[in-house]
């Protein structure tokens, strides 16, 4: 059987020692497989998953769904093997599904890791065809409010999961809430660990060469106060309540002005356009588009804000706090677990209160804003560093690659004694 190309004599005997006796000397092999690599939360926590494993116990490739996008580069650049499938742009899934059953068996991964439904969904398929059978986990990256409110075949698949989600071998989430969301219509509570989000708080760091120069390239005052939102345009992210927001803010505060930036984020986006014309912001917001430089944009801003309805545990927000940015969000997926006592928390939907809520905290001194901020990114570099949560992932995966060798060895001896009774 034809395993993955090895780097040397010692790998390819250790990949042949893991598939006919069940022990493994070399790294484990891990294969991610997630619905596509365009800049998003979970994408970016893949990358920065990938950028911090130790390469020396483990192997780790990935299968992109659908196309490759932004972060497919990034994670190539890791010196990781990156496989699209562009299951999109096939006229039938039957195709993309041989080849992920064909990749699958030629990298012979010891632990399949999903992502978010579409790639859960994937990932236990591609786990009928994994040599010696792979480990298959799961991971949900987001809350879940309401089926209603998302895309139907988003839907379809999230009930899919529901049925199957015994199958894996475990459901990982990036949120408390979220684990009870998924429960109430039929993921096993039993079978999921949370394990959160990390940053990293060496790329997103406090910068006064960022604050000045994000305030020349925008063409405003050195002083001027920002307010920044980092989002794609969804619904979930609930836009229409940040502009609200901000339309309240400049009756306090007619100088301020606002920072957007995500994918469809910009004044080509007819519906966003039209709001924030009719709110009269056009003067003060800045729509960014899709950025790739938000570790310079966040540490420019003042607050920080997240509007979203439903989210898992938002990337965003822990990066303002490695900034030293304090935030005002709201109070969705783990969000208040994660800001704690550094920021303000605010309703869902409630855009009344997150104007407040921000008008308290620029009324604070400037010194204020700033013992608030350090004490945000001492609160990530504490509790939520991405070198902790890689460490958590690696664990993870030296535990159920044990188990099961150690199973392995125990059907093993019994067969034994059998032979020679």
């Amino acid at each position: 059987m034809a395993g993955p190309s090895p780097h040397s004599l010692g790998e390819r005997d250790a990949q042949m020692d893991w598939q006919q006796t069940g022990t493994v000397s070399g790294p484990i092999r891990i294969l991610h497989i997630i619905n596509d690599l365009s800049v998003g939360g979970t994408e970016i926590m893949l990358y920065k998953l990938l950028s911090r494993t130790d390469r020396l116990g483990f192997e780790p490739s990935v299968i992109s769904l659908n196309g490759d996008g932004p972060i497919a580069e990034k994670i190539r650049g890791l010196g990781i093997s990156v496989e699209s499938l562009q299951v999109k742009r096939t006229a039938t899934a039957m195709f993309p599904l041989l080849r992920l059953a064909r990749v699958t068996r030629r990298i012979s991964p010891q632990i399949i890791q999903g992502w978010m439904y579409h790639g859960n969904l994937a990932a236990q398929f591609a786990g009928s065809f994994a040599r010696k059978g792979a480990a298959v986990l799961w991971n949900i990256r987001q809350s879940l409010p309401s089926l209603s409110e998302e895309k139907p075949t988003t839907a379809r698949a999230i009930r899919l999961s529901a049925r199957l989600a015994n199958l894996p071998e475990l459901v990982l989430n990036n949120s408390q809430r979220s684990v009870a969301q998924h429960a109430a219509i039929g993921f096993p509570a039993n079978k999921t660990m949370v394990i959160p989000n990390g940053f990293d708080t060496d790329v997103f760091t406090p910068s006064d060469d960022a604050y000045t120069s994000v305030r020349a390239e925008l063409g405003v005052p050195a002083n001027t106060i920002l307010i920044g939102r980092i989002g794609r345009y969804h619904h979930t992210k609930d836009y229409p309540m940040f502009l609200r927001a901000a339309a309240l803010l400049l009756r306090d505060f007619p100088a301020a002005q606002f920072v957007v930036a995500g994918k469809d984020v910009d004044w080509n986006n007819d519906d966003l356009r039209r709001q924030v014309q009719e709110l009269g912001l056009v003067e003060r917001i800045h729509l960014l588009g899709e950025r790739p430089d938000i570790p310079r944009l966040t540490p420019a801003f003042d607050v920080a804000v997240s509007s979203s309805h439903a989210e898992g545990f938002p990337n965003v927000v822990g990066e303002a706090m490695a900034c030293a940015v304090p935030c005002v969000v709201t109070d969705v997926g783990d969000s208040r677990a994660l800001v704690g006592d550094t920021g303000k928390i605010v309703p869902a939907r409630a855009y009344e209160a997150l104007a407040t809520r921000c008008i308290e905290l620029l009324r604070l001194s400037s010194e204020e804003r700033r013992v608030l901020g350090l004490a945000a990114r001492d609160r990530i570099m504490e509790r939520y560093s991405i070198s902790s949560v890689a460490r958590s992932y690696e664990s993870l995966y030296q535990q159920i690659v044990g188990a099961r060798r150690e199973a392995t060895d125990r059907l093993k001896q019994k067969c034994v004694e059998r032979t020679t009774a």
